[in-house]
């Protein structure tokens, strides 16, 4: 079947991203019948050429209904729509309504944010409605102590097939996110007044954390091998597959140099593995914890980067000896996590819709960084050099002499980019001094808008 011809008119001064105008327009013409069910899209490259928009513009729109389920596309059968059975249209001022975006709050380049535009919420609403019509109980039930058995099952595959983690889903204890698994560990682990060592520069709410509850921070300098080993705390919060905030990973010495202090010292090691998922050259790292013979690491995901930063669900996985020691403090401060988002989650991840929508994000996310980094080398070369690790949501991009990350920030806050000054995330003076740039909640339309901005700061500094 040949492909449709199609003409789609886009405005540029919309405040509307292109890649949405052009999902939009396509949606309401599959619903309205005006493209039928079967019918052949236009190839990327050359619609992306008809349109006068970039190749990475087009295939985010695709990838849009695709995750939506109005198209669907096959390697070398290209993209064709679905049938999606009969609907009822809304009238064309309630259209206009429906393609109008909502609000975001987000300006290029907020650090550590996912596209949410990117969320499957055609196939999630799907799931949500399974459950509900088959296990309605499972949503507002009472939850298990550790979370949902059927999820726990799902995040132990995962971690297998990803992290090269092999643990029975009794060792996986669902939390509230990142942080609540974080906190959970320090609460195990720790007295008031204990040394925690942490990484410096480093995640800014676990400093605070570690603050509130009357601990004693050691700050670990970051080196080329990643983070120094402690002298006096018995418990370290490392990110050794991805730095957080400077990128690269921490090396197989290191690493082993932490599990052999574990177990000397009688410490514990918290791997917090935040983004390690988006390594965009080759297969993700495997986990230090899947180094451990000795269960001294207890490992920290969340699927807040990876799918939604709004469900709030993170995970631990905790060696068998220490259950008893997580479900006590547990049950003297209480589960966090939500009932229910976690079957939606479960059916989504066994159903293999999870794992669909992270190849996608991966692939767009990876255009996004190849688009930034090569701004960054072509039109900034002159004000600062950066690291591509080829992974992660961020680029660190360290300035160079004569310039201040606090100032550069300050300014071009004022002129709607949010970059991050570096030195913010040091608590102790550590020579830092760049931004940190983060690329995967923005398409290239709204970088190149910023990127104009940011180089007109750097000219006026």
């Amino acid at each position: 079947m040949r492909p449709v011809s199609l003409s789609i008119p886009i405005d540029r001064e919309s405040p509307i991203p292109i890649f949405e105008q052009i999902a939009a327009e396509l949606r309401a013409r599959i619903m309205s019948g005006a493209i039928a069910a079967g019918a052949q899209l236009p190839p990327t490259r050359a619609f992306a050429l008809q349109l006068g928009v970039s190749r990475s513009t087009m295939v985010t729109a695709y990838d849009q209904l695709v995750a939506e389920g109005y198209i669907s596309g096959r390697r070398g059968a290209g993209f064709a729509v679905e049938n999606i059975g009969d609907v009822s249209l809304p009238s064309a001022s309630r259209a206009r309504e429906v393609v109008e975006p909502v609000a975001r709050l987000l300006l290029p380049f907020r650090p550590g944010e996912p596209d949410m535009r990117l969320f499957p919420h055609r196939a999630w609403g799907q799931a949500v409605s399974r459950i509900c019509r088959r296990v309605p109980e499972a949503m507002l039930g009472a939850a298990p102590r550790f979370g949902l058995p059927a999820l726990r099952h799902a995040i132990a595959q995962h971690v297998a097939d990803w992290r090269g983690l092999e643990v029975d889903p009794a060792q996986i204890i669902v939390t509230s996110g990142a942080s609540d698994a974080l906190e959970l560990c320090l609460r195990v682990f720790c007295r008031q007044g204990d040394f925690a060592a942490i990484e410096d520069p480093g995640y800014r709410p676990l400093r605070e954390f570690i603050a509130a509850q009357g601990l004693t921070p050691e700050y670990l300098a970051v080196g080329a091998q990643g983070a120094e080993l402690p002298l006096q705390a018995k418990i370290a919060v490392l990110t050794p597959s991805q730095h957080f905030p400077l990128g690269g990973s921490m090396t197989p010495q290191r690493r082993h140099a932490f599990l052999r202090w574990a177990q000397q010292n009688d410490g514990w090691v918290i791997e917090d593995d935040y983004d390690s998922e988006f390594r965009f050259s080759g297969r993700p790292i495997p986990a230090l914890a899947s180094l451990d013979g000795q269960g001294r690491t207890i490992y920290v995901g969340s699927f807040s980067k990876i799918f939604s930063n709004s469900l709030r669900i993170g995970y631990a996985v905790v060696p068998p000896e220490l259950q008893q020691r997580f479900a006590d403090v547990q049950r003297r401060f209480g589960m966090r996590a939500s009932l229910m988002p976690q079957a939606p989650l479960a059916e989504f991840m066994q159903t293999g819709e999870f794992y669909r929508h992270l190849r996608r994000v991966r692939r767009t996310y990876d255009q996004r960084r190849q688009f930034l980094t090569d701004a960054l080398r072509r039109d900034f070369s002159d004000v600062g050099t950066f690291d591509d690790h080829q992974a992660g949501m961020q680029i660190a991009f360290h300035l160079k002499n004569g310039l201040r990350d606090t100032q550069v920030a300050e300014q071009a806050a004022k002129a709607q980019v949010e970059v991050e000054s570096l030195s913010a995330y040091c608590a102790e003076d550590r020579g830092y001094n760049g931004l940190l740039m983060g690329f995967c909640a923005f398409d290239e339309e709204e970088m190149a808008q910023a990127l104009t901005r940011l180089r007109a700061v750097f000219d006026q500094l």
